[in-house]
């Protein structure tokens, strides 16, 4: 049964306080013992850094990915690896529209248009309804990642979705990836390799300059920094 959403946010918030100077794999506990099979982890299969932490404590976890239509081979082949190599159950979530019916409805390319829209439909959508059945999710946000993230909670209240928001490397740096990393042989996009900072679906994902922000890449034609997940 779903908890109390006033219940839940009074949690994140002290949870939230409490926490904050935990480690990762401490923070990975307390949601495993607080919110037990309702408890799931979100990954862009950027890397499988997240997927490996929650997983060396809770084995099976759920790790729920937005297959949008529109991913990056590399993408994907990252997420295959992660379903063979890590004591992980992969969820693809698809959106109820095809990138074909898209078009139909809203004409070609609505990325190229309408961004927001487009990541509504494709995302924030899809991810809605994919945690209905959880009250608590683990997302791979960084603090030092951009701006945008800067403030972001190691637990927090998400009252749009009415869930308990987890970040657990919020404090980690570039640095601490790259160690945990190259300590447990994570399966890493490639994509990395070839001049990217940031990836997402490959219409709004670009290469980036030497010295831009790993995340210049990303809608770089317009005024958009994230998604929309995690606004």
């Amino acid at each position: 049964m779903t908890r109390d959403p006033f219940a839940l946010r009074d949690l994140a918030h002290k949870a939230g306080r409490d926490l904050e100077n935990a480690s990762a794999e401490r923070i990975v506990e307390w949601a495993a013992d607080t919110f037990g099979e309702r408890f799931c982890v979100t990954s862009s299969f950027a890397d499988a850094v997240l997927a490996h932490l929650v997983s060396s404590v809770v084995p099976g976890v759920d790790v729920v990915f937005l297959d949008t239509g529109l991913h990056f081979e590399e993408t994907l082949d990252v997420r295959e690896e992660v379903r063979r190599r890590l004591p992980v159950t992969v969820k693809s979530v698809r959106p109820p529209m095809t990138v074909g019916r898209q078009d139909g409805e809203f004409g070609p390319r609505l990325w190229d248009r309408a961004p927001d829209e487009c990541c509504h439909l494709r995302k924030v959508e899809p991810l809605a309804e994919a945690l209905a059945d959880y009250d608590a999710w683990a997302t791979g946000l960084r603090r030092d990642e951009s701006p945008s993230r800067a403030d972001t909670r190691i637990v927090d209240f998400d009252a749009g979705r009415q869930k308990v928001k987890i970040s657990p490397i919020a404090r980690w740096t570039q640095s601490d990836v790259d160690t945990y990393i190259e300590a447990n042989d994570i399966p890493v996009n490639d994509l990395f390799n070839r001049g990217y900072g940031s990836i997402g679906c490959w219409p709004c994902t670009r290469r980036v300059k030497p010295g831009e922000d790993p995340r210049a890449g990303r809608w770089a034609m317009f005024d958009k920094q994230e998604c929309g997940i995690h606004l």
